[in-house]
């Protein structure tokens, strides 16, 4: 970045503009900070950018695709420590517990905590009786093929801590949130079981890339 002038180059052009003034691809020079003998800064970030489909695809990268990439382990805990805190930021500060009161509420809860994930994540939110988050269960990661979750997993968890009502929810590291054939069959299975247990499946959310779908939303449900 030595050849750009003294206002182009990110740091001061942040400075002197803002962050909004940046691109993306200046934005994730800064995270990376120092280039290589290879390349500066902004030539790591624009390659990042491109093998990852933008910013938002990098947001699902994991450590070791990022290593691979030759960031360095210095360099890889920054761009991911950053991508953290830009969740975190997201998430409402601790205090009264959330009410889920419709499926934008669900989706509020839930992206800012597993979007844009790497790996397939299956969980799902734990209410009371006026549908306030007590507790959130991961039940299954890694995994794409949802008929390994069975309805007393799900169950299980819910009995356990005396939840009146749940929300199902996973990720589709794709970023594309449509529910498969799949997807749909489980939702069916598991809400007819929470039927017979007293206990009502309220959504099932499937998340994406800054994006969701709510099979309760879509009436499907």
């Amino acid at each position: 970045m030595k050849d750009l002038s003294p206002d182009d180059r990110p740091r001061e052009k942040l400075l002197r503009h803002g962050p909004g003034a940046l691109g993306d691809n200046e934005l994730v020079a800064l995270i990376v900070g120092v280039g290589s003998t290879r390349a500066d800064a902004l030539e790591m970030a624009n390659d990042l950018l491109l093998a990852h489909d933008g910013l938002h695809g990098l947001t699902r990268v994991g450590s070791d695709q990022l290593l691979e990439s030759g960031l360095g382990a210095a360099r890889t805990a920054r761009v991911l420590a950053a991508f953290e805190i830009g969740r975190r930021a997201f998430v409402p500060p601790p205090g009264e517990r959330f009410q889920i009161r419709g499926p934008w509420d669900a989706a509020a809860y839930l992206l800012p905590r597993y979007g844009s994930s790497a790996v397939e994540q299956f969980g799902v939110v734990l209410l009371d009786t006026k549908h306030r988050v007590f507790r959130t269960c991961i039940l299954a990661v890694g995994t794409d093929n949802s008929s390994v979750i069975e309805p007393r997993d799900v169950f299980r968890e819910a009995t356990r801590s005396g939840a009146a009502a749940i929300v199902l929810f996973h990720s589709h590291p794709s970023g594309d949130p449509t529910p498969s054939e799949d997807d749909v069959g489980l939702t069916h299975r598991l809400s007819s079981a929470g039927q017979l247990m007293g206990i009502d499946v309220v959504d099932h959310v499937i998340l994406g890339d800054m994006t969701y779908y709510s099979f309760k939303e879509s009436r499907r449900l």
